[in-house]
This record gives C-alpha cells, structure tokens and sequence, in this order.
C-alpha cells in the first residue's frame, strides 16, 4: 500500500500532548508548531483519524516547495501527480492562508492553485473543457509561511473534536479534544475516582470515560476520506472500526462524576452522555462546588471553571475560586488541574501551584493550573 506523508494538526500547546498520541499509535512521530508529521498509509491514515483524541485534523502532504511568484506557484503546483490522489469527478475545495510571504493575497494564491491543479487533471485524463466535480469532496489547503508552500489533503472533513456525541450544549463549550488533553495532563489513572465539580456539558467527564474504557474518540462520526473510493480499499473501514471496538474495555470500572450548580446543565450532560453510549460510566448530579466532599483518597479532579471575562462576573467567580482553595487545598492526595483564563488565580485559590501549563482554549490564552497530590498507599 502506498505511503504517504501524514500530518496530525494541533492547537498551540498541545503538539507534544499529539505527538506522544501519533508515537502511541505505533508511528516516529516529528513535533512541529501547530503540527505533528508522521508516515503511513492511507490505513494508517485512518486509524489515526479515529484514534487521536487531541488533533484536530489529519492530512496527506502532497507537496511543499518555495514560491515568491504565483508563476512560482502555478507551476510547481501543476508538476505534483494530482491524479494520482484525485479521481476525474472529485470536488476539490481549496483553502488559503499566508504568513509572511511575498505571496499575501489570500484570494489569489487560491485562485491560481486552483488553476494549477485544474489543468493538470484536464491533461491527465484527457479532458479538453472541463471537470465535473460531481463525486465525492477532496479537501485541499494552499499554506504558505515565509514563502514556504505546504499543500495538504484533509482526511478528516469536520475537526476530529466533533466526536459526534454533542447533542447538546451550554454556554462557552469546551472542546472535546481541548478536554482531551486536559484528561491527558492530569496523567489519570482510570482505577481511581475522577471529579469535574463544574461539568457543564459534561464534556471533560465524557472525554475521562471515552479514555477510561479505551474506545477510539472518532467511533461516532464519519470522515472526509471514507468517501474515497479510489484511495480507501472497500471494507478497510468497517475492518478498522471493528478493531477499534474490540480494543474497548467496558470491563474497566470506572468512577467518574461531573458537577454542577446548574441543573439544566446536568441534564444537558446526561444527554451527551446518553448519546456517547456513557450514561453508565458517569454519575451527573446537581452541587454547588462548596457542597462536595470526597468520599475517597487519591483522586483527580479537573475543570474549566468561569473564567469572569466582564467585570460583572468577576467577583463571583473570584469567589469560587476562594471556595476551590479553601476545600481542594486540604486534599494532598488528590491531583487538582483547573483551567482558567484568569492569571491571578492563584492568589484567590490561596496556593501557588505546582505547575502552569499555557493553553488556548480556542483564540483565548488561559492557564492550567496543577496542583499535584501525593498518592496515599493502601
């Protein structure tokens, strides 16, 4: 089976957290800034779409090149075997974007990739006029930083944070492959109790569950490259899909609860959690953060507290914060991770953390705060 070179994308901070996956997944695995390159077959491509669960997209490199001038562009572009990926009827959407290159006008720098590979389809399959585009959808991406031009095929269609489970939501959703790596940076351990007091949507208490019993996050949704009938051999979909749900392990008991002050919340949680085949994974109930109490030791707690971007909200939120410290810090043997876009969190928490992690949950920098317990023997 032809190889192809493969890049899993990623959100600014979370690379290595992707690149560790990619290893995972049984690939050499290369971390870039907003990337991870590895290598494998079209297979490969799509188990790692259905396996990774903090990327956000899997793409095939068709070329990369340096381009100052669009004859540059076109040219280049034009020489790449693009028949070899694309069939006669595909569609082939192209995206732009430019950093810092001689080649800055968006609109154009597609335009004339577009043409590029237009003309070397109409040649390949001997076409006089024109190209139907009537089949199924090929993503394509120009991309070009410091005159540098990487074009990509998108494997995944939707972002693989779209699980497919999200039936529901609630206001500033975090997203599930954000969620994903806030589980992996905790470093939990699914025999040991796991607490998320603000759950919202429930959605970092799902991503535990989806971890805690190993079921592949891209399980219930479907993506771009299954259509491809021309790369994808028939059947290598189910046999991949198959081997994933094997790989579960619903024997694993897992003791995972979410929380929140809102009970509408809860039942948006239940919803998504029904809808992710977890409702008997998770115990969603409606409490104050001030009103929990841990009936066991050596947990791990994680969450993505209100951030209090207005000054409206920002004393009440402040005072959770206050109502956390005062409760969590008596819990040396739990690990505490809480997500914040609020960097004086510590001093309303009351205790310097062990560590701080920048993320951006979407545009916006917040900040893991980690607060590492100490494990009590039994």
């Amino acid at each position: 089976m032809q190889r192809f070179q493969l890049i899993a994308t990623a959100a600014a901070g979370v690379e290595a957290l992707v690149g560790k996956e990619v290893r995972d997944l049984g690939f050499d695995a290369r971390v870039e800034n907003g990337r991870v390159r590895f290598e494998g077959t079209i297979a490969d491509a799509l188990r790692a779409n259905l396996w990774l669960r903090i990327a956000d997209r899997v793409k095939i490199v068709v070329g990369e090149f340096t381009a100052t001038s669009f004859d540059d562009l076109f040219d280049q572009t034009k020489a790449l075997p693009w028949e070899d990926l694309l069939p006669l009827d595909a569609a082939f959407p192209v995206e732009g974007k430019s950093h810092n290159s001689a080649l800055h006008h968006v609109p154009t720098v597609q335009a004339i990739t577009k043409k590029a590979i237009v003309e070397r389809m109409l040649s390949a399959y001997h076409r006089r006029t024109r190209l139907p585009e009537s089949g199924a959808t090929y993503p394509l991406e120009v991309a070009i930083v410091k005159n540098r031009v990487l074009l990509t095929l998108d494997t995944s269609g939707a972002s693989l944070f779209k699980r497919g489970y999200r039936v529901a939501k609630g206001p500033a959703p975090l997203k599930e492959n954000l969620a994903a790596a806030l589980v992996s940076l905790a470093k939990w351990f699914p025999d040991r109790p796991f607490v998320d007091p603000v759950c919202g949507s429930g959605t970092i208490p799902i991503e535990a569950a989806l971890l805690g019993y190993n079921i592949a996050p891209g399980l219930n949704r479907s993506f771009s490259m299954e259509r491809w009938v021309n790369l994808v051999p028939a059947g290598l979909s189910d046999d991949l899909r198959d081997q994933a749900m094997d790989a579960a392990n619903y024997d694993q008991e897992l003791k995972i609860y979410g929380y929140d002050i809102d009970g509408s919340m809860i039942e948006i949680a239940k919803q998504n959690a029904r809808a992710a085949g977890l409702s008997q994974a998770i115990e969603f109930k409606q409490l104050a953060v001030k009103d929990w109490r841990p009936s066991e030791e050596n947990g791990t707690l994680v969450a993505n507290p209100p951030y209090g971007e207005r000054l409206s909200d920002q004393a009440a939120v402040r005072e959770l914060y206050r109502q956390m410290g005062e409760l969590y810090r008596p819990l040396t043997s739990w690990s505490k991770y809480i997500l914040t876009a609020d960097l004086d969190f510590e001093k309303f928490y009351g205790a310097p953390a062990t560590k701080r992690r920048k993320l951006y949950n979407g545009a916006l920098r917040t900040d893991l705060f980690q607060y590492w317990g100490r494990p009590v023997k039994r």
